[in-house]
């Protein structure tokens, strides 16, 4: 599992029958780091990703994106081809120095 920020929107009117019904965004992971101060603080590392939401993440929200065939579990289907999906929307995070 993995923190992301959610950057975007992806819309699609042509694609496999069983995704039909499924929202899909675009997240940036992000990674904890440290700046000069010594204060924690989220930034982005590696490439973004397209991932299925089932539960209502908004723009600019930080993220828990379950990936590989762990995005299918939670799903009524789990023969739908995708491997990432947002399972969780963190409302706080707290990180000790």
């Amino acid at each position: 599992m993995l923190l992301a920020r959610v950057i975007g929107h992806v819309w699609s009117t042509r694609k496999e029958e069983s995704l039909r019904g499924l929202k899909f965004l675009v997240v940036q992971p992000v990674t904890l780091s440290y700046n000069d101060e010594g204060k924690a603080e989220l930034t982005e590392h590696g490439h973004s990703l397209i991932a299925a939401d089932q539960i209502g993440a908004g723009e600019s929200e930080i993220v828990m994106v379950a990936s590989g065939s762990s995005a299918r579990q939670g799903l009524a289907n789990n023969n739908i081809p995708i491997d990432a999906i947002i399972v969780g929307i963190i409302d706080k995070e707290t990180f000790e120095a």
